[in-house]
């Protein structure tokens, strides 16, 4: 069933068109990702499905049955509560329904040891315990503590005022927010960013069991591969919609724009060709190629000419190059341990941290939110001191750094005074060649750096990296706030660097990319795994006898969700007065499901239609049609009753929704 449509939907921001004539629908039981690069306008889309945002122009219908929730970016907690009162403050309407039935309860208690009639009692009872089991009143707090566990709040965390959080920590949250109130369509900005790796694959197996509708903005190609079926991408203000995964629509992409690129150059040389043939018949000069001329001009009038295919968006260009080679020894990490302070005193970080990294290894270490991996990177740059171990860098060893905070950024200089801070020798105009590269063009370079995306301030660190000439790179989560394009270039240019790499990161795209080797941290020290992230993962399955360690990660918080305790939260009433309420449903209930049906075909005979309306612009498009009158005029004519045959199945259609509304 069709829950939401846009028509020609339209958005501009000054003279910044972000969507063009946008036209999609979205199905109940949808799972669509939106993808495209920084600025393209997938927030906005979210922004105005979710009525925040009005659009200039177009047409949008939300079913008014649908019940939405929108994860944005940034949380927007207003509240002081604590964690655990604030996650209870979503379900005080079941916490009402449950004091009422313990109310009514005493009540049918009391009158029925004095022998008095309790049958319209036991109705309303039964009426409450209905509405208090489809308000989740028998597991809302089981889900409470399994979704919080998963989101990696534990226990100690439950009487912690939300405005003492970090920013990581209050994303998490609005999103264990968001999952437990459970809406019908569920919009999520970016739900990936600061979650580990063994949140990342919870959420998965919970969004692959989540009953209602996802949209889905993420630059995250494996998390888009395992929890979408339909792809909405936003490239050059224009919306383009494919089936499946992140790797389907890659290859459908590939494969449309190829054929896209050769139908333009066919019917261009077709079309030169037919001009030459024209312009020899006019050199002639008789007057019967003169009318040929003429026919094959009108038939050149009538042709539909394909648009050249636009150009791709110009992609960051990333050339990581050491200024000099490294002695083969890099780094050597011995013992290294670390501890912060707490309430009660210090507590332990991380201890027995060591290893030796060789030139020209690429290491990617990972491990749960809050293990250190941060902290050890500022340890091995020197911008955090150990309390016990010791760090020694190797020979010729230039390190880069950076940081996923952007701590590094000056934010009261612009991004060309940023960039001649840190590179004096280069003159104004190189450096605003090399911005272009990484795509800060015009006036972007005037630009302060406090204004800035998190897209463009990931550019801008990556560019004073590369520009260092480092023969060593550590990289903290460096492909957070890029583009998959942007990612991708990221990648394909690490592979080619002939230095070191150290970087921490969540993103298993990169993880089964670019390592030679894993570290796994944890409290108490280091393993190495040879290989990619696949790999490291059977390694862990077969070390622990086939637990994994991801699915370790989540197993309390899934066993904790998916428990149902004992339904003694209040007295049940008999069977026979629930019986008697529901009865008086059934015929309404009847009626909606032949409703359904109706909708159903009716949506099917649109599907036809505008697949019968597809078929019949691309035959328009072919040689042997448009150049036979009688074959193109047959398809003109087919083409339009078939129109006007959708906009009457549409108009079908909106009154059948109509009623089931009511």
């Amino acid at each position: 069933m069709i829950i939401a449509s846009a028509s020609e939907i339209s958005k501009s921001f000054g003279v910044n068109t972000v969507l063009n004539k946008a036209s999609f629908h979205i199905n109940e039981g949808d799972r669509i990702g939106i993808i495209g690069d920084n600025g393209a306008g997938k927030t906005t889309l979210l922004s105005i499905l979710s009525g925040e945002l009005s659009y200039d122009s177009g047409e949008l219908f939300i079913s008014s049955r649908t019940d939405m929730g929108y994860l944005k970016q940034h949380d927007n907690f207003s509240s002081d509560n604590a964690v655990y009162p604030e996650m209870l403050a979503l379900f005080a309407e079941t916490a009402a329904v449950e004091e009422s039935m313990h109310c009514l309860s005493g009540l049918i208690s009391q009158k029925s040891s004095k022998g008095e009639n309790v049958e319209g009692l036991l109705l309303e009872y039964d009426g409450l315990m209905q509405d208090f089991e489809r308000k989740r009143g028998f597991t809302y707090k089981s889900e409470i503590k399994g979704v919080l566990s998963s989101m990696a709040f534990p226990e100690e965390y439950y009487d912690k005022k939300i405005s003492m959080l970090s920013g990581g920590e209050r994303t998490r949250l609005a999103l264990a927010s968001l999952l437990l109130r459970n809406p019908g369509l569920l919009l999520l900005d970016e739900p990936t960013n600061h979650l580990d790796i063994g949140t990342l694959k919870w959420l998965v197996q919970y969004l692959k069991n989540y009953s209602g509708t996802l949209l889905i903005v993420s630059h995250d190609r494996y998390f888009l591969d395992q929890t979408v079926n339909r792809i909405f991408e936003i490239q050059n203000s224009s919306l383009s919609v494919y089936e499946g995964n992140y790797t389907v629509y890659r290859e459908k992409k590939q494969r449309k724009e190829e054929a896209a690129e050769r139908k333009y150059e066919m019917q261009s040389r077709e079309i030169r060709r037919q001009e030459d043939i024209i312009r020899r018949f006019r050199q002639h000069g008789t007057e019967k190629l003169a009318k040929r001329a003429a026919s094959r001009e009108k038939l050149l009038d009538h042709i539909e000419r394909s648009e050249r295919p636009a150009p791709l968006k110009k992609n960051i260009k990333i050339n990581f190059k050491e200024r000099y080679e490294s002695g083969n020894d890099v780094l050597s990490v011995q013992d290294l341990s670390m501890s912060f302070a707490a309430r009660n005193g210090s507590r332990a970080l991380f201890s027995g941290i060591s290893f030796d990294i060789k030139r020209r290894e690429r290491i990617c270490i990972v491990g749960p939110n809050g293990v250190g991996k941060t902290t050890l990177l500022k340890i091995i740059t020197g911008r955090a001191a150990p309390d016990s171990g010791s760090v020694r860098l190797g020979r010729n060893v230039l390190p880069g750094y950076y940081d996923q905070e952007q701590a590094l950024l000056s934010s009261g200089l612009t991004v060309l005074e940023e960039l001649h801070d840190s590179f004096r020798l280069y003159k104004e105009s190189e450096l605003r060649n090399i911005l272009g590269s990484f795509l800060f063009r015009g006036d972007d370079v005037f630009k302060q750096v406090s204004a800035l995306s998190g897209g463009e301030k990931a550019r801008l660190s990556l560019l004073k990296l590369m520009l260092s000439g480092a023969n060593l790179l550590i990289m903290d989560e460096p492909t957070n706030h890029l583009d998959i394009y942007a990612k991708e270039a990221f990648e394909d240019a690490l592979l080619f660097f002939p230095g070191t790499v150290i970087i921490v990161s969540h993103d298993r795209y990169l993880l089964n990319k670019i390592p030679t080797r894993i570290f796994e941290m944890s409290p108490n020290g280091i393993e190495c795994y040879l290989g990619g992230y696949d790999y490291y993962v059977e390694k862990k399955q077969t070390i622990l006898s086939g637990k994994s360690y991801l699915e370790g990660l989540g197993k309390a918080a899934l066993s904790a969700y998916d428990s149902r305790p004992p339904h003694d939260t209040a007295p049940s009433p008999s069977k026979d007065a629930r019986l008697e309420a529901r009865r008086k449903s059934k015929e309404e209930e009847a009626k909606k499901r032949r409703l359904e049906k109706d909708l159903a075909k009716a949506e099917a005979s649109i599907e036809e239609l505008e697949k019968k309306i597809r078929m019949l612009e691309s035959k328009m498009c072919l040689p042997e049609v448009f150049s036979d009158h009688q074959l193109s005029a047959s398809c003109s004519l087919e083409l339009s009753q078939s129109k006007q045959a959708l906009d009457e199945a549409y108009e079908h259609w909106s009154n059948l929704h109509e009623r089931f509304e009511k």
